[in-house]
């Protein structure tokens, strides 16, 4: 690379964080690549390993499933038939269990600490190693008591807690399939995933504390009976204090079958169904802007191997680590907050407010449990520095050694706040990726340094590109981001989808034989990358184009912004609208003066190419239940779709749909 572009690249994105020799040494990564070396494969640094795991699929994962002893009650006979997409074969003859792999620990040190639940106001609970096989392993034998085997579907609407893991590894292991959302999804969100997937059992929650008040759910079990014919029991997560139910009327059903009976069965033997590499574990959904969200499925032998390389060599968690994760259940980072356990390590869970009692309560979860690693999505962190909280200033954080950052791009800003007011001795991992492979495909490790804006390079195992729109590769410029080789954790199929057209139409359409995943990405030569947003909701002004978070990451900035949301709509007659929907701070409205200065922001850290067409002001901003923004759906309704076909449920607050919904009528039917 030449000095001219190390320059740029240094004034663009300046260094934050490097690890010293003895941090390489000592990580995980480091001791593959020396594991590599011994059996003839000799790399330097993280780009020639990356390049060699990329280079030789069935040499890399094997390499995998050995270094981690991966437990199968029988081996493969082949580890990868052809690279074709999307129907490439892993692993094949390999029986296991995603349980088995994950509860390893239980065996080796079956005293430690494998969970911790932290709530609002109910007491702290903590289960070992050994708690938590012997509680999955009773509720196993329940599900096999009344009939749940193989293949059949087990639905849970339960929030962040110990129990929602257990209940996971139970279905696991007696080889069901897995699906959950958060319960704060109104009933017909659930009947929108669930039906459509007919669960045998449905497991639920007495109810949980958000905010101070408490929630209470057994009111809504006859209506989630009735949304779904097919579950045949109910198992009631009997979650809250006993007193706490006293005080919020909260009566349980005489004829419940309660997870606190049915796990505290000490006798259990655990007992885990072996399967093939490709059979089903879970069941994650689409984000459901357009339509009922696509059930996208997962099997056990891609995310055991996939959770062993990511825990292990891209975030260096081991026995010693302890994880916490802000989420929900819905999310498919709750998966991979339990896939961390994979490694040995420790999770915390938490299912309240995230600004309960304070507005860095997840920073208070970090320290008051010594988390060693904390995962969040960017808009959490941007809330709190927006809140103007100093969280390394009055916490002690001295034990955090990782932040993974997920959800949507981090703004340059508080890259610089987390080094400023949170750590600067931290490794922050800006990672990408989504519930279509559960994993992230590009982000951090160990051996590389940490710089402003930019994700550090594909991970181990994945192909990851950009291309131009003629399927060319392309450095430097704006591209659509792809995958040219399979994962083992891309999904087995779509839930329903029969001949498999729905999942080719999702990622093999565009580039046939290559994933394209509908992102925009810089990549560079040295391999970083940096993430511009969704393709999808691009904005493409007079054929130049640029993601939506570069501007409203601009826009987010402009004193007396809360939030931001620009749409760039192509009109039927040939012309272009995009307008810019701004929800104000506290006490501000959008007036004149607050338009000029979000326009001379555009202007000189954009461009003013990219100046709006109008500057609108709303009360909220349409978000899926996961926080991202909805603007595939707004830009159809400007572009004149079917307002029917918008799917208010998967909203998180569906009213701020109905705003845009008659906002899109107002434009494309102005009255006089």
């Amino acid at each position: 690379m030449s000095q001219r572009y190390e320059a740029e690249q240094a004034a663009a994105h300046p260094l934050l964080w490097t690890p010293d020799a003895d941090t390489v040494r000592n990580s995980q990564m480091y001791e593959f690549q020396q594991w590599l070396k011994q059996r003839g494969v000799d790399t330097a640094g993280y780009r020639e390993l990356q390049e060699w795991s990329v280079s030789d699929l069935p040499g890399f994962w094997s390499a995998i499933w050995d270094y981690f002893q991966v437990d199968a009650s029988s081996q493969p006979t082949s580890i990868l038939e052809s690279e074709r997409m999307p129907d490439a074969e892993w692993f094949s003859g390999a029986r296991l269990n995603y349980a088995q792999n994950l509860l390893r620990s239980a065996r080796s040190r079956p005293d430690d600490t494998a969970v911790i639940g932290t709530h609002e106001s109910a007491p702290e609970e903590s289960w070992t190693w050994g708690q938590l096989e012997i509680r999955t392993a009773a509720l196993a034998a329940h599900l096999r008591e009344i009939g749940v085997g193989p293949g059949d579907r087990v639905a849970a609407v339960l929030p962040h807690i110990p129990q929602t893991v257990a209940a996971l590894l139970a279905t696991a292991s007696v080889g069901a399939i897995w699906s959950v959302v958060n319960p704060d999804f109104g009933v017909s969100g659930i009947a929108d995933r669930f039906a459509q997937i007919e669960p045998k059992v449905l497991f639920t929650v007495d109810g949980y504390e958000f905010n101070g008040r408490v929630h209470e759910r057994v009111s809504t079990i006859p209506d989630l009976r009735r949304v779904l014919p097919s579950v045949e029991e109910v198992i009631l997560v009997d979650q809250l204090p006993e007193e706490t139910r006293r005080s919020a009327g909260i009566e349980l059903p005489a004829d419940s079958v309660l997870f606190s009976r049915i796990s505290e069965d000490e006798s259990a033997v655990p007992l885990y169904e072996q399967v093939e590499f490709d059979h089903p574990l879970w069941i994650l959904y689409s984000s459901g802007t357009t339509g009922k969200p696509k059930g996208i499925v997962h099997g056990h032998g891609g995310i055991v191997v996939e959770a062993l390389k990511a825990n292990h060599l891209h975030y260096d968690l081991d026995a010693r680590s302890r994880a916490y994760f802000a989420v929900s259940t819905t999310w498919v980072v709750w998966n991979l907050v339990v896939n961390t356990m994979m490694a040995g390590s420790s999770m915390i869970t938490y299912d309240g407010s995230p600004s309960h009692g304070a507005k860095d309560k997840h920073f208070e979860i970090v320290a008051e449990q010594g988390a060693t690693f904390f995962g969040t999505g960017a808009a959490v962190l941007t809330t709190i520095e927006r809140a103007g909280v100093k969280p390394g200033a009055h916490l002690d954080l001295s034990r955090l050694e990782s932040l993974f950052v997920t959800g949507s791009p981090l703004p340059d800003g508080t890259w610089d706040w987390i080094y400023r007011e949170v750590s600067p001795e931290i490794r922050v991992g800006s990672d990408s990726g989504g519930t279509d492979v559960a994993t992230a495909f590009i982000g951090s490790n160990p051996l590389q340094s940490v710089r402003r804006g930019l994700l550090m390079g594909s991970y181990l195992g994945v192909a990851s590109e950009s291309w131009d729109e003629n399927g060319s590769r392309i450095f430097g410029e704006l591209g659509e981001f792809v995958v040219t080789k399979p994962m083992p954790s891309m999904p087995l199929f779509f839930w329903g989808d029969e001949d498999g057209r729905k999942y080719r139409e999702a990622y093999f359409e565009h580039f046939p034989g290559v994933w394209r995943h509908g992102d925009w990405v810089t990549e560079y030569p040295d391999g970083s990358f940096v993430i511009h947003g969704r393709s999808d909701s691009t904005i493409n002004r007079g054929g130049i184009r640029m993601g939506s978070a570069d501007i409203t990451r601009v826009v987010d900035l402009v004193t007396g912004v809360e939030g931001s949301m620009v749409i760039g709509a192509e009109l039927e007659d040939g012309g272009y609208y995009m307008p810019l929907f701004i929800v104000p701070t506290e006490g501000r409205a959008v007036d004149e003066v607050l338009k000029q200065e979000i326009i001379a922001a555009i202007r000189s850290e954009v461009s003013p190419r990219y100046v709006p067409d109008e500057i609108i002001e709303v009360s909220a901003l349409p978000r899926t239940r996961t926080g991202k923004l909805m603007e595939v759906p707004i830009k159809t309704l400007l572009q004149g779709g079917d307002p029917a076909k918008v799917n208010r449920t998967s909203a998180e607050d569906a009213t701020s749909i109905d705003w845009f919904i008659d906002f899109a009528d107002r434009f494309r039917n102005p009255r006089n």
